[in-house]
């Protein structure tokens, strides 16, 4: 079961990557149609305001068409035979289910206790999604409806059907079914939801006044469930959906910047919500402070060897947010590090949303500037002084803290490991002449293909190798046999920051650089399939 909560959690995440480059261009312009920031050239009706008003409308679009992205993006990772159509199939399912949600709302939506024909917008319980009025069931009801599309394809699309009926196999069939399967589903929904709905708006108040303890607990459990991959399913529901505003803190911030950053009321007061957005702080000062006693307590002979592995992946922490490769290189070193980073990222968030600072920052520096400091730095520049000086305490206080532990358990950190001899991969040599030989006959080879054969023998071979799939950092794949699998060490060797075994379910943590990879894992299984 775990197995597969990670794998739809890993699947998830496959639309969320689009919302950091969306959300960069609404900051920007936003910024850049502000006159208190660009001067009079922003005001309304100049040529620059217009067409940065129409650059905005286009980065509004991930945003906007958030259920259709999760509805579409969660097939590609979870369908386990043509993703493209699973795709096309639950979009269009999806569809078919708002439709009959507005049919059964038109007509008997005084009898559920919904004014179908009112307002649409926030706390209305109503939205528009591809010009169908119907109820807001957020990336929730998008999942859900994603979800049982595709266990209808991985079921059925394959079906044979009698000859006189084939034009209607494969996702047609998958559609009439899920056609059918749309209509209780949907009535369900009419009936249920305005209900969960009244649940919803009552923990959104629950969660606002859980003030200080909320944001620690909200903090802790984002960071100590990111070895499981199940630390989605806790800050997705707050940034992007409904746990704690309508629409989602992200969204509902962008809205509101303009106002935020005009308004000389304090930011806790504007917007508190966005306490349960603080979680990129450890992201930026945590990891300076982490990678500082990495290096200090590092062997002298090796310091300059792990310089070269910790600024790579600091800056990407630092910068993008992404903190797995930082976090994966003493995870399983030293688990009780873990631990206390956990702790200190959420005391961290507790502590700045204790002194007033709020806002949208859950990705990393880039974020930091372009989606807060920038844009509302003139009348909030004093919120952002005390943000930044709690932050350097913090970062003071996990290089004391992990120096400390480190040097007096011995943790083997980055630098303190046992000489030993290089490792050396154990099939380096096969790989390399199959490289040779793909070359031979014409196969496109690129930067990525070599590590991608290491990491595929390293799994135990493509033979070995049932599914595969990748969030933002991780390769996941589902192994037959995971005696095969290779010691992590020789992982290590090929270019990963650390691995993930449980059962027939391996993790193995890449980077940023994971999508290219998995492509070309794609491409090598499917050309040894043939």
């Amino acid at each position: 079961m775990m197995e597969k909560i990670q794998r739809f959690g890993g699947a998830m995440f496959t639309p969320v990557l689009l919302f950091s480059f969306a959300g960069l261009m609404l900051a920007i312009t936003i910024i850049l149609t502000n006159p208190m920031l660009v001067g009079s050239i922003a005001n309304e009706g100049t040529v620059w305001h217009s067409f940065w008003s129409i650059v905005n409308s286009g980065a509004w679009t991930v945003f906007n068409q958030m259920e259709l992205l999760f509805v579409i993006g969660l097939p590609l990772g979870l369908a386990k035979v043509e993703q493209g159509k699973a795709a096309m199939t639950a979009a269009v399912t999806y569809l078919t289910f708002n439709y009959f949600v507005g049919g059964i709302l038109e007509h008997f939506g005084n009898h559920l206790g919904v004014d179908y024909f009112g307002e649409i917008g926030a706390g209305t319980g109503l939205k528009e999604i591809a010009g169908i009025r119907t109820l807001d069931t957020s990336i929730v009801g998008a999942i859900v409806i994603a979800a049982i599309s595709v266990w209808i394809h991985n079921r059925y699309f394959n079906k044979k059907l009698p000859d006189f009926l084939g034009i209607f196999q494969g996702s047609v069939f998958v559609y009439m079914v899920g056609f059918f399967v749309m209509i209780p589903v949907a009535i369900i929904t009419a009936i249920v939801w305005p209900q969960i709905q009244e649940g919803i708006n009552s923990l959104q108040g629950f969660m606002a006044a859980s003030g200080i303890f909320g944001v620690w607990i909200y903090t802790f459990l984002e960071r100590i469930l990111i070895p499981t991959g199940l630390h989605h399913f806790i800050w997705q529901p707050f940034v992007l959906g409904p746990a704690i505003i309508d629409g989602g803190i992200q969204p509902t911030w962008f809205e509101n910047m303009n106002y935020f950053a005009q308004s000389t009321q304090p930011l806790i007061e504007l917007f508190p919500e966005g306490g349960f957005a603080l979680h990129g702080m450890s992201k930026v000062w945590g990891a300076i402070g982490i990678s500082l006693a990495f290096y200090f307590t590092a062997k002298p002979e090796k310091r300059k060897k792990v310089l070269a592995i910790l600024i790579p992946v600091t800056l990407t922490a630092v910068l993008t947010g992404i903190t797995e490769p930082l976090e994966f290189t003493f995870l399983f070193i030293a688990p009780v590090l873990f631990a206390i980073h956990a702790v200190l990222a959420a005391t961290m968030s507790a502590t700045m949303f204790a002194f007033g600072v709020v806002g949208n920052f859950g990705g990393g520096l880039i974020d930091f500037i372009a989606m807060n400091w920038l844009p509302l730095f003139n009348n909030h520049w004093g919120t952002y002084l005390t943000q930044i000086t709690i932050g350097f305490i913090f970062t003071g206080v996990y290089f004391l803290l992990f120096r400390f532990l480190i040097v007096k358990f011995n943790f083997a950190t980055p630098g303190r490991e046992e000489d030993s001899e290089d490792v050396t991969f154990y099939s380096k040599k096969e790989y390399k002449e199959r490289l040779a030989k793909a070359k031979e006959q014409g196969a496109e080879i690129n930067e990525f293909t070599e590590p991608a054969m290491a990491y595929i023998e390293a799994l135990g071979g493509a033979d070995n190798i049932a599914e595969v799939n990748n969030c933002a950092t991780r390769l996941r794949v589902n192994v037959k046999d995971n005696s095969l699998l290779a010691e992590d060490a020789v992982f290590k060797d090929v270019g990963a920051f650390g691995v993930v075994r449980k059962g027939n379910a391996c993790q193995v943590i890449i980077g940023g650089s994971v999508g290219n990879i998995r492509a070309q894992v794609d491409e090598i299984l499917k050309e040894h399939s043939a």
